[in-house]
């Protein structure tokens, strides 16, 4: 019980923290003290990537931590410094950081014609270096669970150890071996990856002072990438019954020819499942980010309201923030549970086997 008022302890603590502007992990626009708070500006920037991670800021003084860049010109060959060259909007090398047009926010240069193109870009920018870092402390966690069972013979434990045991099994024994079938061991390390990466993600997406806060899950890109793994497990683990049933399925011979209604239909369906994957993650993630930085941004969109309607907001904006950031830890959970539930059920129904066989087990 003890333990239990601990970690509550710890996350109401992070929750509040994060009502705070002062660690937001974008610095706060200088119109908010003019009562003239872009909202839309701050959500996007704070939801966004970037070159360098702000911490926080004590007084006038802005503490950040630069971050490598890592780009190819065609023109003037391969540039590697810190993002703190940037600082104040200044160039580096002929290189600079648009802060408008189509590519605000990247690094651009200009040509011979003194068009700003882009480069190619393989810097550490703020998401990457907590993809890596979170990366990191999932296999740190994951490893001392295994060695930890190894040493003693993998005798059941208690505390952390056991709480992990717990949450191993429950995933492996309610989600991958009903969502797959009997041959659910194949699949079940990758499946178990994809739930604790993007549970650790998503958890540390909601820590409101470094190293958390990167909005990871929140990228598409990131969940692209997760998306199209699962997409190429599901189609090159596909049983020949699962192609069957793709391009000939079991319908009247009219819905397949002339004109190959069904099949095509099938064929949209191998591509929409891993779009769904793909979105749902991302959008979710997102929206929650977008949630608590709106309500965030009560307190100073109300400054120019007087003092009395101010404090009145501000407390207000606490208390959701409070809440909606408690929900978030319970979104965070479910949307790996999702994920993983329905790459398990694809990959489940990609390894159908076919019906005379069905058959056979029932008589």
């Amino acid at each position: 019980m003890s333990s239990f008022r601990k970690i509550f302890g710890l996350i109401a603590f992070l929750c509040l923290m994060s009502a705070a502007p002062v660690l937001a992990n974008e610095p706060l626009p200088t119109s908010t003290e003019k009562g003239n708070f872009d909202v839309k500006s701050f959500i996007l920037e704070h939801v966004g990537d970037s070159y360098t991670w702000h911490i926080t800021k004590w007084g006038d003084r802005e503490i950040s931590l630069p971050l490598p860049v890592i780009v190819y010109s065609s023109t003037s060959g391969w540039h590697v410094f810190l993002s703190s060259a940037f600082q104040g909007g200044a160039s580096h090398d002929g290189l600079r950081i648009a802060d408008n047009g189509k590519y605000k926010g990247k690094i651009v240069e200009k040509d011979v014609h003194g068009n700003e193109v882009r480069l190619i870009d393989l810097s550490i920018t703020k998401v990457v270096f907590a993809l890596l870092f979170n990366s990191l402390l999932l296999i740190i966690i994951i490893m001392t669970v295994a060695r930890s069972y190894k040493k003693d013979n993998f005798e059941s434990k208690k505390g952390f150890i056991g709480f992990m045991e717990l949450f191993i099994m429950n995933i492996n024994d309610d989600v991958i071996k009903p969502g797959i079938g009997k041959d659910y061991k194949r699949f079940a390390p990758y499946l178990l990856t994809v739930f604790f990466f993007v549970f650790i993600n998503n958890l540390m997406g909601l820590i409101p002072i470094f190293p958390g806060g990167a909005n990871v899950t929140g990228n598409i890109a990131i969940t692209f990438v997760l998306a199209i793994i699962t997409f190429l497990i599901v189609n090159f683990s596909g049983s020949k019954e699962y192609w069957k049933e793709v391009f000939w399925p079991e319908v009247p011979l009219w819905l397949k020819a002339p004109i190959p209604i069904m099949p095509v239909i099938e064929i949209v369906g191998v591509f929409t499942k891993p779009f769904a994957l793909m979105i749902r993650l991302f959008a979710n993630m997102i929206a929650g980010h977008s949630i608590v930085l709106g309500l965030t941004c009560l307190i100073f969109v109300t400054v120019s309201m007087g003092q009395a309607m101010n404090t009145s907001m501000t407390v207000l904006s606490v208390i959701m923030t409070l809440f909606i950031n408690i929900v978030e830890l319970l979104v965070a959970y479910i949307q790996a549970y999702i994920f993983t539930m329905l790459s398990a059920v694809f990959i489940g129904l990609a390894r159908v086997e076919p019906h005379r066989i069905h058959k056979e087990i029932k008589e």
